[in-house]
């Protein structure tokens, strides 16, 4: 009977896992967007180097942003040094790539991450374009402070875990 009984947890545990589910972000939110040149190897790494050099200074706003009328001035008012950062990261990067920042309601479309739907529409957001913008993106949300904005370092020391498996390996 026990046998039985963790059997059935664990495959309960599976469809809950695996079942895809509409998560709403709330209404009072910004999202953050960095849209690539193109999906070609190089503008992807570009992305991400621009993702990378504005971390600190999403850190800083995200930890400063306790309402969202504090998000919206702070956003406004480091509009210019994001743009210092990305202009500087595509000068190290040797490309003659442009760059636009708009901060207002802008589309985002239906986006999958970790088996969550996160749904499209028009939402407040800060969007930096890097010269076309026909690649792929890096999203977050800023208010409320959603962005984990990893160091690729960070992100390899990650380790992770299967209560599932654990499970399985302590009963048979």
């Amino acid at each position: 009977m026990k046998k039985l009984i963790i059997i059935l947890a664990i495959i309960v545990s599976i469809l809950v896992i695996n079942k895809e589910e509409k998560i709403i972000i709330p209404k009072e939110s910004i999202r953050f967007r960095v849209i690539a040149n193109s999906d070609s190897d190089n503008d992807q790494i570009i992305k991400k180097k621009v993702v990378n050099n504005l971390n600190e200074e999403i850190r800083k706003i995200t930890t400063l942003n306790n309402s969202l009328t504090n998000s919206r001035k702070n956003i406004k008012e480091e509009i210019p040094t994001f743009a210092n950062v990305v202009k500087k990261t595509l000068e190290e990067q040797e490309t003659n790539q442009t760059f636009t920042i708009d901060y207002g309601m802008n589309y985002f479309p239906e986006k999958q991450y970790k088996g969550i739907v996160y749904e499209e529409g028009e939402y407040e957001s800060l969007v930096i374009t890097l010269g076309n913008g026909l690649g792929e993106n890096f999203w977050c949300v800023l208010f409320p402070p959603l962005c984990l904005l990893d160091t690729e370092e960070e992100a390899e020391n990650v380790e992770y875990t299967s209560f599932v498996k654990e499970l399985i390996d302590k009963y048979f």
